[in-house]
């Protein structure tokens, strides 16, 4: 299984861009990946984004980085060193369309398909069936899932310390957002839900 976790210039797939992808891969931790990318001139960049990752648009747009089209090359063809390329992670749909549709965009699809494919599995349900079985329902907020990273690593017993906002707001100071260091708090929930 690849544990996979996405930064991006906004939450928009169609209209942001994907500056940094980190991944480890779940049976071998030590193989991982992690590397940045400069965004499309044409891809927005929100205010929300920039604080939770703790960059600025030049970083962003840096001439001197990898296209989005390379680091997504380059990701799949570390995928190939994994024993299980079945993509996991938080909320973990998301993380793929995003990068499906920059593969549709680059032309690229066909790659993505033919090293991955189209399965994957959900830290998200995965804490929401735990929580279900737990206390009889699943964890709601206005009917909608209430199950964030920071939930689900709360309620597995950890601590994050990443930053938080709400909107464009600061609710928690914390540490900036990082692909890799995402993954490794997502694989040690996997590993935790599923006692392993």
């Amino acid at each position: 299984m690849i544990i996979l976790d996405i930064e991006t210039s906004g939450l928009d797939s169609g209209r942001c861009g994907i500056w940094q992808i980190g991944a480890l891969e779940f049976e071998n931790p030590e193989n991982r990946f992690l590397q940045e990318a400069r965004i499309d001139e044409e891809d927005i960049i929100t205010e929300e984004a920039l604080k939770i990752i703790g960059k600025t648009e030049e970083e962003l747009r840096n001439k001197n980085k990898q296209s989005q089209k390379q680091l997504i090359e380059n990701f799949l063809e570390w995928t190939k060193s994994c024993k299980e390329r079945v993509l996991a992670g938080q909320n973990i749909g998301w993380d793929i369309s995003f990068i499906q549709n920059k593969c549709i965009k680059y032309g690229i699809m066909s790659k993505f398909r033919e090293v991955i494919g189209q399965r994957s599995i959900d830290l998200h349900t995965l804490a929401n069936l735990t929580y279900k079985e737990k206390h009889g329902e699943f964890k709601l907020e206005k009917g909608k899932s209430a199950l964030s990273l920071s939930s689900i690593l709360e309620m597995v017993g950890l601590k994050d310390e990443r930053i938080k906002i709400d909107g464009a707001k600061i609710i928690k100071e914390g540490k900036p957002h990082n692909a890799l260091e995402d993954c490794k708090l997502e694989a040690e929930c996997f590993r935790r839900l599923l006692k392993c």
